[in-house]
């Protein structure tokens, strides 16, 4: 008697087993929790099965008559605001469900870089979740989030791309292989982008935040109307302290009333300025890679002036460029969410004795 009509009915079994294994994992969905609390916004979203449901940012805005963020007062509000803000994230995404933390099947969170006691609120919450519910722990990178925001949505990069992460306080080209390895192929030497136009605005008179002040001045000015430093840094890295030293001396020699009547100009005349540098260093990478899928992510790919230039540098060497929308951009959980879905197929999870970082490590291959 052959083995077929031996196990005849056990083989048949074990595939019809299988086939509805196969069903039961493709049906299945990956829901997961992410909480973002690295610096002054507190944020929660859901993500299930790369799909964002919910992305709710309570913003704080004590900061703003101390021109900065003040870490204390920044931890604070977070201790007030996570709750809440957690519980409309589930709210959002689960509207007619009676219970909403069961369909949740990881609780992501950052884990660095930031102020380190804005990210003990973040961190500890995250734990103590996942210890009361009995779910995996996913510990994620903010600079990797950044860059990951570009998969939310259908319009998204294939791997490999490069991405031009601009935020408050970095500045870097990144080569994305996969979800889970980034390699930086060239970075800011000292200041970053963000502190480019908050420093300048500080010394324009301008309130914090100073950014997005300078991109809204920047749309009545002439942005020829003023010649600013342009620090030449060798291969692919950045350097922004020179230009605002070459403000801060510029307008030492000025008369008195001059910002006021020049506000427009000046702040075009920064921005593009900045803008130029970044797109000037990433035409370079994308020379020296021949990669030409082209991303923007971090804070200030919020500004109107570098969306638009890198949008007219790529339709003009035929990159495809990738702009995350304008609430992926800043600090939100949509992008701890859409990292955390990636490391959560790959089975990349933290255990509880997982600790924040202020700071990332300075190295130049990123594998998460």
């Amino acid at each position: 008697m052959g083995l077929g009509k031996i196990f005849g009915s056990s083989v048949k079994n074990c595939t019809c087993v299988y086939l509805c294994l196969q069903i039961l994992n493709t049906l299945a969905t990956t829901t997961i929790l992410a909480i973002e609390s690295s610096c002054d916004e507190t944020a929660a979203a859901i993500c299930v099965d790369g799909k964002i449901l919910s992305n709710i940012i309570a913003s704080q805005s004590i900061h703003e008559k101390y021109g900065g963020v003040v870490p204390e007062l920044a931890s604070r509000a977070h201790i007030q605001n996570i709750v809440p803000v957690v519980q409309q994230a589930l709210q959002e995404a689960f509207p007619v469900a009676e219970s909403f933390l069961h369909t949740v099947d990881a609780i992501a969170f950052t884990q660095a870089p930031g102020l380190i006691g804005c990210l003990l609120v973040g961190t500890q919450f995250a734990k103590s979740l996942a210890l009361s519910l009995n779910k995996p722990l996913i510990a994620v990178h903010h600079m990797q989030a950044h860059v990951l925001a570009n998969l939310i949505g259908e319009n998204k990069p294939d791997f490999p791309f490069l991405c031009l992460t601009v935020s408050g306080g970095h500045t870097q080209i990144v080569l994305a292989k996969s979800p889970l390895e980034l390699e930086v192929i060239g970075q800011t030497i000292d200041d970053a982008a963000g502190e480019a136009f908050d420093k300048t605005a500080k010394l324009l008179g301008l309130p914090y935040p100073g950014g997005p002040l300078i991109d809204r001045y920047a749309a009545l000015g002439n942005p020829l109307a003023f010649k600013f430093a342009e620090p030449q840094i060798p291969a692919l890295n950045f350097s922004f302290s020179g230009l605002k030293t070459s403000v801060l001396y510029f307008l030492q020699k000025q008369q008195p009333g001059f910002i006021e009547a020049n506000r427009n100009d000046l702040c075009a005349s920064i921005q593009y300025t900045i803008v130029q540098i970044l797109l000037k260093k990433i035409k370079k990478a994308v020379q020296e890679t021949g990669i030409q899928q082209v991303c923007l992510a971090g804070g200030v790919s919020a500004n109107s002036g570098l969306r638009k230039g890198l949008s007219h540098l790529g339709e003009k060497h035929g990159w495809k460029t990738f702009i995350p929308a304008f609430e992926f951009c800043t600090d939100n959980a949509a992008m701890i969410a859409i990292t955390g879905h990636y490391k959560f197929l790959a089975g990349h999870f933290a255990d509880l004795s997982t600790n924040p970082s202020a700071r990332a490590e300075s190295i130049k291959l990123l594998s998460y």
